[in-house]
């Protein structure tokens, strides 16, 4: 595992680049937690109709089985064995989101995703078992997958995608499939219940046509202030290289232990 350690950290260092969405906007009353003013009939930009909603605002602009084969593509780029160019459409500023024992912010930018999971193949890992679906609201792909590590024990994932209108995966979001883990009741097995606890569908700007993010906006900023997760994720992105060593040195060394179960 000191191996993996340090391929990421390397690949930690390729720091991601942002772009600029304006935003602008009051609330609808809908609950999404972004304060209201006086202007109620304008949509607060993180709602539809605003300048940056969420991946809820998001329908299928592709089939099913697209949402479904881009998912499980995804895995090819974190399995030794699977060929080199077998990499998902990614979006410009597509974001990795691994929740705790995890990482958290593990990929910024499709440059730098890329880069980075070349790095981490150089770690024996393969991904023999990828149930991938689609879904028709977002997150459009959803899989349930075993990782094996350097031929040892299997490690159990869950994981979504989310999708823009263009079919490009910008938001990944992970979790160990262990119970405690889990963002959904144990019967919920693909998280499609009304309370379900993912962060994609509370990023700012994911329910655009082209799903780019702006953490410097104001949507994302009036979003973090009243979100903890979302506040979580805009300082990663800000500070990717460092958060990802900060997390590590917190529990990274029991990652695998507590994630996969051994």
């Amino acid at each position: 595992m000191k191996r993996r350690f340090f391929l990421a950290l390397a690949a930690m260092l390729l720091l991601a680049a942002g772009v600029t969405i304006s935003c602008e906007g009051d609330d609808d009353n809908n609950g999404d937690g972004v304060p209201a003013d006086d202007d109620t009939d304008s949509p607060a930009c993180d709602d539809e109709g605003g300048a940056a909603p969420t991946s809820s605002a998001m329908i299928p602009n592709f089939s099913p089985e697209y949402y479904a084969e881009q998912s499980r593509i995804y895995f090819d780029t974190l399995d030794s064995s699977a060929d080199p160019d077998s990499i998902p459409n990614y979006s410009e500023l597509v974001a990795r989101w691994e929740w705790p024992p995890w990482l958290k912010l593990t990929g910024f930018g499709r440059k730098n995703m890329i880069r980075i999971d070349k790095l981490l193949r150089l770690y024996p890992t393969a991904v023999p078992e990828r149930d991938c679906r689609a879904f028709d609201v977002q997150p459009f792909g959803r899989c349930r997958v075993v990782f094996s590590y350097n031929g040892g024990e299997p490690c159990p994932i869950y994981e979504e995608f989310t999708f823009n209108e263009y079919g490009e995966v910008t938001f990944i979001e992970a979790w160990s499939d262990l119970p405690g883990f889990f963002p959904a009741d144990a019967g919920d097995v693909w998280a499609e219940g009304p309370d379900v606890q993912r962060l994609s569908t509370r990023v700012p700007g994911l329910g655009t046509a082209s799903g780019l993010i702006d953490v410097d906006g104001e949507c994302m900023r009036e979003a973090a202030a009243q979100d903890e997760d979302v506040a979580d994720f805009v300082a990663h992105a800000k500070h990717f290289a460092v958060a990802w060593i900060i997390n590590y040195l917190d529990y990274g060394a029991d990652s695998f232990r507590v994630g996969c179960g051994w």
